[in-house]
């Protein structure tokens, strides 16, 4: 498997697209050498994900730097930052990851910088849908380019982005549904195994290049400018909507509040919404009991409640860089 993978990876290196080794889980497949530290980007692994070097591989764990390190000790395992379009360089990545089944695209890198949305129909959203209605809306057309079907029935848009912006990653920002994957993210690369299954290039948008992202859609991908405060010694704030209270409002209220309303057909998919958004700006633990009581008010079963939360929450984090 790991031969196919590799494959796969040398081919879209070739193409300009820098790559790393993935696990059957999507994750990285080379845990970080600075794991044991306790650092942002050092995630443990149990010995029986797939993802664990075989036993009696050596692994010990370096001292920790100064700071979160991304590659610059030299050694393997730094996630996205491990990402590469050298065939040399993917050779020794694949051959330090056996194991590994997939491989992933980091986005936002040269020549092509690309960005990818995410389009998920879990929890009976219609994330192309949503899309269409916001190109209708904000006056672009959704262009053809290069598209991967997932296992799970959704989609990859691949958009090429300007070579002067960075596009964050964010989830269900856009709209209910839609990730988007920019600078410090990854694509989950087509011909990828994963434990879901296989990833695959589209009929007819295999040979297709990606299309430029349009004008009117980067602006929504993009944070809005922060508000300027002009009163004498005023500063900048810095959450966009809402000044420094981020999505939602200090209190999250705006988010409740949206659960609230949902309409019949519509709830389960609004908390799967407001949830990432809680999550994704650090205040999901407070707001998810919240959430929870009032999506339980419109009659939706507490037990489903609960594991929409749960599944928001597992969702948001893995869009952390690795």
């Amino acid at each position: 498997m790991g031969s196919l993978a590799l494959a796969h990876a040398l081919a879209a290196a070739e193409r300009g697209l820098a790559v790393l080794p993935l696990s059957r889980t999507k994750l990285p497949a080379l845990r970080s050498p600075h794991r044991a530290h306790g650092l942002p980007h050092a995630v443990p692994r149990s010995p029986a994900t797939p993802d664990h070097p075989p036993p009696g591989r050596p692994d010990e764990p370096t001292a920790p730097p100064e700071r979160p390190c991304r590659g610059e000790c030299g050694l393997l395992g730094h996630g996205v930052y491990d990402a590469t379009c050298d065939p040399a360089r993917v050779r020794a990545l694949f051959a330090a990851a056996p194991w590994a089944t997939g491989y992933g695209i980091a986005c936002g890198r040269p020549p092509l910088h690309l960005l990818g949305l995410d389009l998920d129909v879990k929890h009976g959203i219609d994330p192309l849908g949503a899309l269409e209605r916001l190109a209708a809306a904000h006056g672009f057309v959704v262009p053809a380019t290069t598209t991967v079907l997932t296992p799970s029935g959704g989609r990859h848009l691949w958009l090429r982005g300007p070579a002067d912006t960075a596009v964050p990653n964010s989830v269900g920002r856009l709209a209910p549904g839609i990730d988007v994957r920019g600078t410090g993210g990854y694509l989950v690369g087509p011909g990828s195994v994963t434990a879901g299954g296989t990833y695959r290039l589209a009929p007819g948008r295999g040979t297709m290049p990606p299309a430029p992202v349009p004008r009117a859609l980067l602006a929504l991908l993009l944070p809005p400018p922060p508000e300027r405060d002009d009163r004498p010694g005023g500063r900048a704030a810095t959450g966009g909507q809402g000044g420094s209270q981020g999505p939602g409002g200090s209190d999250g209220s705006a988010l409740v509040r949206f659960v609230r309303g949902a309409p019949v057909g519509q709830r389960n998919a609004r908390l799967f919404w407001a949830a990432c958004r809680a999550y994704e700006s650090g205040r999901g633990d407070s707001l998810a009991e919240p959430l929870i009581r009032a999506a339980v008010a419109l009659g939706l079963p507490e037990h489903e409640v609960r594991s929409t939360v749960a599944s928001a929450s597992r969702h948001a984090g893995r869009l952390a860089p690795g």
